[in-house]
């Protein structure tokens, strides 16, 4: 006896097993006297709603909860990610360290005809476009992944890593500016592998925290991927070049493809607020079925009854499931719920902009300062990260003690992501918005005197403050888009910021002008002028907060503040 495939509540239709005969042996009579036949009486009551497997579905832009997949899958899956950003989230900065690489491999030497100035530029420029592009693809990374997941940005990102590697490794023989464009491919494949293991912290919504810390971390390490290969290079005596490394790398790529059509999720992990709408969601989706349930209890046969009490019992299994996933205590809910009023209360900002429309939030003064500062600082990391050694160079007249200080900072660069992890939360949590942004301003200001001073102990507290400022300064930035605009509109004002600041990057490339030619490589009129920018734009950011601040104190005081929820 053959299953049959009911098409609908009307019909049900043979499906033949291929090589299947009749009794009178022929095949084709078999699918010739295949009918369509009507069905006189509906075989399933009407409040029976069937329980689909989400994976049938097969909506690539579709959740999953966690509970779906094996414990031991997704920790595989976690350090897999781990591992993968390590060596390919943000690469490209590392720059510092595969610079000197690249000019004793002779990078650029045709063009520039062997002016070292000229070189230099091009250098950069390669950077500046690289840096740029990492910060403006997160907008489109964003949307690929919500509409299709996360396997198809990993197989995009395995695409751009393979052409970037690719293009490196043979851009001497190519006719086009193949270290341009491939350092652009590595770039862009950084943010479709990074951004899309971010849904990896809902695999274990306990330990969310501590898997994107993993993450964060990684994608700090990953630019000392390039001062490994420099190490090997010098160990080697060059024999070791960019063409051998750029083609064993592409083993990255092979690796993160292999993975994501295999081991890693195909959809995103379901967040705790899908999952927990997915506990309080009805046994039966629509109230009036839900109501006239008990009414048609006694008009159904055994058989339904079954199927009824088997999705009941799926039901109650899927929230047991969640429950044990989430660690549900209602002492630890009443508690993360009192640290969480507190850590909003102690902003002293939050909420201030969470009923606005994303338009009115971009153009208030809330938007317009911050983003102003993040576009100085964020030309001042780049352009202090592709010009160290020149500056240096010029500042102590020592190439030497330059090339010093430089392996100083590409041991610093990943190490200072790393230690100051878990920190960084630490901070924002107990500290109000107006504090984390003096703090901001007055540790950019000290790196920018530090950054002018002819003293080596100058040179490398000026590295020690870069590196733990960097993560410090990007996580507040992401911290204050949260509390004062709110998550409904996070991803369109946060991404509008980092785009808009990744696309006035390539002022970077009129400072190495300034710098090179104007200043006759001189690095100090190029810093004071972004120390003075910052300043500015620091203080009238700050200032405002802080009025605004105690303003919306003196309200809270005299209105009441509701649940730490911004309502007055």
């Amino acid at each position: 006896m053959s299953l049959q495939r009911v098409g609908s509540l009307e019909t049900f239709v043979n499906v033949p097993t291929e090589g299947r005969r009749s009794r009178r042996g022929s095949v084709s009579s078999v699918a010739a006297s295949e009918r369509a036949r009507k069905l006189t009486f509906n075989p399933l009551p009407e409040s029976w709603n069937p329980v689909f497997n989400e994976e049938e579905e097969d909506g690539l832009g579709q959740t999953r909860g966690a509970f779906e997949v094996p414990q031991w899958k997704r920790i595989l899956q976690v350090i897999v990610m781990v591992v993968f950003c390590l060596f390919s989230a943000g690469i490209v900065f590392g720059y510092a360290a595969l610079k000197p690489v690249l000019k004793k491999e002779g990078a650029y030497q045709v063009i520039c005809n062997g002016g070292d100035t000229c070189v230099e530029i091009h250098l950069n420029l390669m950077f500046t476009v690289a840096a740029v592009a990492t910060n403006v693809a997160a907008l489109p990374v964003g949307a690929i992944l919500d509409h299709f997941g996360p396997r198809v940005c990993g197989v995009i990102g395995s695409a751009f890593l393979s052409i970037g590697a690719l293009f490196m490794s043979f851009a001497k023989s190519l006719p086009f500016d193949a270290f341009l464009f491939g350092y652009l491919f590595l770039a862009l494949g950084g943010p479709f592998t990074y951004i899309s293991s971010f849904q990896l912290s809902n695999a274990f919504p306990r330990h969310s925290g501590l898997i994107l810390a993993l993450l964060t971390g990684a994608f700090d390490a990953s630019s000392a991927l390039f001062l490994v290969y420099r190490i090997i290079y010098e160990k080697t005596a060059g024999t070791f070049g960019h063409h051998q490394f750029f083609l064993v790398y592409l083993v990255v790529p092979a690796l993160i493809l292999i993975f994501q059509l295999t081991l890693l999720p195909k959809q995103s992990y379901k967040t705790v607020g899908e999952m927990i709408e997915e506990i309080e969601a009805p046994v039966f989706a629509d109230p009036s079925i839900a109501a006239n349930a008990g009414d048609a209890d006694d008009q159904v046969d055994e058989q339904t009854a079954l199927l009824r009490q088997e999705q009941q019992e799926h039901y109650e299994s899927v929230v047991h499931d969640i429950e044990e996933l989430l660690g549900s205590n209602k002492v630890d809910k009443d508690k993360q719920a009192q640290r969480e009023e507190a850590r909003n209360e102690k902003s002293g900002v939050w909420g201030v902009m969470h009923n606005h429309t994303a338009w009115e939030q971009i153009r208030s003064p809330w938007f317009i300062l911050i983003c102003l500062f993040t576009v100085v600082q964020m030309t001042r990391i780049n352009y202090f990260v592709a010009t160290i050694r020149p500056q240096y160079e010029a500042i102590f007249g020592d190439t030497a003690k330059a090339i010093e200080i430089n392996n100083f900072f590409d041991l610093a660069l990943p190490l200072g992501g790393i230690i100051s992890i878990p920190f960084i939360g630490v901070i924002l949590d107990h500290t109000s918005t107006i504090a984390v942004l003096a703090t901001l301003v007055t540790v950019a200001t000290t790196i920018g005197v530090l950054g002018v001073l002819p003293y080596t102990w100058a040179a490398y507290a000026n590295i020690v403050l870069f590196v733990l400022y960097r993560p410090f300064y990007y996580t507040a930035v992401s911290d204050y888009s949260a509390k004062v605009f709110g998550f409904r509109t996070f991803g369109k004002v946060y991404g509008t910021i980092i785009c808009l600041s990744g696309l006035l990057n390539f002022s970077q490339s009129g400072l190495d002008f300034l710098f090179h030619k104007t200043f006759n490589g001189n690095p100090v009129p190029v810093n004071l002028l972004l120390l003075t920018l910052g300043l500015v734009i620091g203080i009238c950011l700050v200032g405002y907060v802080g009025v605004q601040a105690r303003g919306l104190t003196r309200k809270r005081e005299a209105t009441g503040y509701v649940n730490g929820r911004g309502e007055y």
